[in-house]
């Protein structure tokens, strides 16, 4: 059996989701550590027992989602490779690139955390832009709507029923309300996330990654710019350097699995989107989310 390790980004986050993993060796320790770089008592926020200014105390606010996922799905890591517990891949939906390259040994909890604050500062403060997610289209329309209209792109393409759209509000009105779908929902978010319009952030987040020295990993990484496999330590810098302005290309990531012969996805944190995704568009495979400690045992 050939084992995928993969790793959710926003939107799996939830109110309680740390209280199942504290038992776990290391667990409080590692949310000291976050919230010693954060400046937030991340613990508190997960439980939903902020204490702070109401945005500041908010599970869903980016600056505490980010590195609050990290840390559900950093101590779940640390547990399985006690456990002896090795992937053949790994990959990582937006923030969860990040997760794997911790989870790989490319960089430490320390690095890892500094970086999700300074990315997720940098996206909270993005303007002028909007998402919004899309189910049910018919490709083509899609692509060729999207070519021809100046100020979108496809952030997310995570399936062939589902992608995420990001650019100009303008535009991305004009492409999901033209464009022949099930749903169209705008996305509450700040700014144009994996679009050019984060080109200011993604020049500021790479100053901050060429401080941070990388490893090569010990598997190989599908990276969101650059879904194919590698393990060394300048080019995963550089796809991640990418992500930012670039689509999430997760319908690819899922594609290059099934040709490296993976018949097993295990989804690392929160929820079951990626599980759900895998299960829709990869023939042949089983999944399995560990979400808590007593996921670990099964």
């Amino acid at each position: 059996m050939s084992i995928a390790w993969v790793f959710p980004g926003q939107g799996s986050q939830k109110k309680g989701m740390a209280d199942h993993i504290l038992n776990l060796p290391g667990a409080k320790e590692r949310f000291d550590l976050a919230s010693n770089i954060i400046g937030r008592d991340l613990l508190a926020i997960c439980r939903g027992e902020g204490l702070e200014a109401k945005t500041l105390s908010d599970i869903n606010d980016t600056r505490n989602t980010q590195p609050a996922l990290f840390l559900i799905e950093s101590i779940l890591i640390d547990e399985l490779r006690r456990q002896g517990n090795t992937p053949s891949l790994m990959a990582g939906h937006s923030l969860g690139e990040l997760v794997a390259l911790y989870a790989a040994e490319v960089i430490d909890a320390e690095s890892a955390l500094s970086l999700l604050f300074h990315r997720s500062e940098l996206m909270a403060a993005a303007g002028g832009g909007s998402m919004t997610a899309v189910l049910g289209f018919d490709r083509a329309e899609l692509e060729s709507l999207v070519s021809n209209t100046e100020g979108v792109v496809i952030a997310n393409d995570n399936s062939d029923s589902q992608i995420v759209l990001s650019g100009t509000p303008e535009a991305v009105n004009t492409v999901s309300s033209q464009l022949t779908c099930k749903r169209a929902i705008p996305l509450a978010v700040s700014g144009a996330f994996h679009s050019p319009l984060m080109k200011k952030a993604s020049k500021s987040f790479a100053e901050k990654l060429d401080q941070v020295a990388f490893n090569n990993a010990k598997v190989p990484l599908l990276s969101n710019s650059d879904p194919t496999p590698s393990c060394e330590a300048e080019i995963l810098k550089k796809r991640l350097k990418q992500q930012m302005t670039t689509g999430v290309r997760w319908r690819e990531t899922m594609s290059m699995m099934m040709e490296r012969g993976i018949t097993s996805l295990i989804e690392i944190g929160p929820g079951n989107v990626l599980s759900g995704l895998a299960k829709r568009s990869m023939t042949g495979i089983t999944t399995k989310q560990i979400s808590t400690a007593n996921d670990l045992g099964k």
